[in-house]
């Protein structure tokens, strides 16, 4: 009997522990694409360091994960008084890095072949996905997923928010807006600005593998439609 209830726990342990959770970050609010509005004459623009800037992103299912990154390929940001006013960047989709550490180049390539295939990303017709700010907010307390660990960051949670960004993302021709919490930090000449935060793809119609379309929700069938974005960004006069 002891033995038997120890070969359960085992089994149960290693089930556990071989399941891949979809990541615990904030959600991003969706909704209808927002007017863009003209930024003044006396607003300050800063000019994106593609070679210091990226989007990160992590997908995952039952049985794993993938991470990867994206570069970027241009973009500004502008400023009055020390906030940011206005903005836009172009992420360069077709540039998808799968950066992986645990499988082989061969595996690496194929993934990376798939992902921008029609299934996913579809890059030879949308090359290119575009984020453009629409509004930018002070962040107040209580607007975290996880207030209690939004002091120190984590993989999936940034820390010490700052603002609340609002912005147009536009990805394989279909543009949502999107509002997520990040830490901006602003001097004479220069701007960065930190995000982690959840979308579900099949809002921009990315919906290979949907967990929602899978009947019998086999283990290697379906991929989680959250998916955990990261913005890195590095903007200098």
């Amino acid at each position: 009997m002891i033995y038997s209830k120890l070969s359960l726990f085992l089994v149960v342990a290693l089930i556990s522990f071989g399941c891949t959770q979809n990541p615990k970050s904030d959600e991003a609010e969706v909704g209808e694409a927002q007017e863009v509005t003209a930024v003044g004459e006396d607003a300050v623009s800063y000019s994106i360091a593609t070679s210091d800037s990226e989007v990160t992103w992590v997908g995952t299912k039952p049985t794993g994960r993938h991470d990867g990154r994206f570069p970027i390929k241009d973009g500004s940001i502008q400023a009055t008084d020390n906030e940011i006013v206005g903005g836009s960047v172009t992420i360069d989709i077709s540039g998808l890095e799968v950066t992986d550490e645990e499988i082989s180049d061969d595996d690496k390539n194929k993934l990376t072949g798939h992902l921008s295939s029609p299934d996913f990303f579809d890059v030879e017709n949308y090359p290119n996905a575009k984020f453009e700010i629409t509004s930018v907010k002070p962040y107040e307390q209580g607007q975290a997923a996880n207030e209690a660990a939004a002091t120190e960051d984590t993989e999936f949670q940034l820390a010490n928010p700052t603002h609340i960004i609002t912005g147009n993302l536009t990805l394989r021709d279909t543009t949502n807006s999107i509002s997520f919490p990040a830490r901006v930090n602003i001097s004479e000449n220069e701007v960065t600005a930190q995000a982690k935060f959840n979308i579900d793809r099949t809002n921009w119609g990315v919906s290979y593998g949907d967990e929602n379309a899978v009947a019998d929700k086999a283990r290697d069938q379906f991929i989680y439609n959250k998916v955990n974005l990261g913005f890195d960004i590095k903007a200098t006069k």
